[in-house]
């Protein structure tokens, strides 16, 4: 039988050659990855960049409902397809149908989303963009309720 101290130290020796053997193999490793970056450097010429749209496929639109697609909420309307394809490829439907503004306004919400999210340039689809979104989505006109007409009026008594 092995003395349980003799038993601990091997145990610990077992576990730091566990551990050796795992860096030896990440070293190894690294080293074969270095070597054929060496020997192939353009394995690493891939370009990404953020600003390029999302590829999206054209697909059928689904019904509509009384003038709204069913799928986003959007109003039914010209160059539909190109604001779902440009606005919901980051963000819910809901962040344009909740808001409202004029063309400049507009413009200037994707102005800041190019500077602070990352939004790829809309080159010719934004002024197509934003022709729906001034269109279906402007300022809506607040204020008083009409007045009341066709009134049967009658006297309060005292």
């Amino acid at each position: 039988m092995i003395d349980p101290e003799r038993q601990k130290i091997l145990n610990q020796v077992h576990e730091h050659l566990k551990t050796a053997t795992r860096l030896v193999f990440l070293l190894v490793a690294g080293v074969i990855a270095l070597v054929y970056y060496m020997l192939n450097p353009s394995i690493l010429d891939v370009e990404f960049k953020a600003e390029q749209p999302v590829v999206v496929a054209e697909v059928p639109l689904p019904e509509y409902e009384n003038g709204i697609h069913l799928a986003t909420g959007f109003k039914e309307g010209e160059n539909l397809q190109l604001v779902i394809n440009n606005c919901t490829s980051c963000h819910s439907a809901k962040m344009v149908t909740q808001n409202r503004a004029t063309r400049d306004g507009w413009q200037t919400m994707i102005r800041w989303m190019q500077e602070t999210q990352n939004l790829w340039e809309l080159g010719e689809s934004e002024p197509l963009i934003l022709d729906y979104l001034a269109k279906y989505y402007a300022p809506e006109e607040s204020g008083r309720r009409k007045p009341l007409t066709n009134i049967d009026w009658y006297e309060l008594e005292d």
